[in-house]
């Protein structure tokens, strides 16, 4: 990614944000996190990752929502941005939240053995051993 895709993609990153949470008023919409903006080399087109934390039943009223104000959400970017051009914005649903959450709880969910202590004459004979290399 160049430089100028990475600036404008945490540009539109911030701009989305701060629409979905203080201009947008379409109920679906609430508690919505724009995680990753990820734009082509054209500026064209913007792939716009999207999470409702811990509310993944959500995503199709969510995504079919973010399509129906995809219109107004595009011209308040095309305010903001300087860009010849307003990219195309396609929302995907963020899953790898998901998928760390469940990594989480299965390691979590091992159950680990402790370690089995070493007797006290071993470590004594570990640590004359460390002193030797000095």
């Amino acid at each position: 990614m160049s430089i100028k895709q990475a600036r404008m993609s945490g540009r539109i990153r911030k701009i989305l944000s701060e629409l979905l949470l203080r201009e947008v008023s379409d109920p679906r919409l609430n508690g919505l996190t724009v995680t990753d903006v990820e734009l082509d080399p054209e500026l064209l087109y913007a792939r716009i990752k999207v999470n409702a934390l811990g509310e993944e039943e959500r995503k199709e009223e969510v995504l079919f929502a973010l399509e129906h104000a995809k219109g107004f959400l595009r011209r308040e970017v095309a305010k903001r941005v300087r860009l010849r051009k307003a990219p195309d914005l396609i929302f995907r649903w963020d899953a790898s939240l998901e998928r760390g959450e469940r990594i989480t709880r299965l390691i979590n969910s091992l159950e680990i053995p402790p370690e089995e202590a070493m007797p006290d004459d071993e470590m004594d004979d570990k640590d004359n051993d460390d002193d030797q290399l000095d």
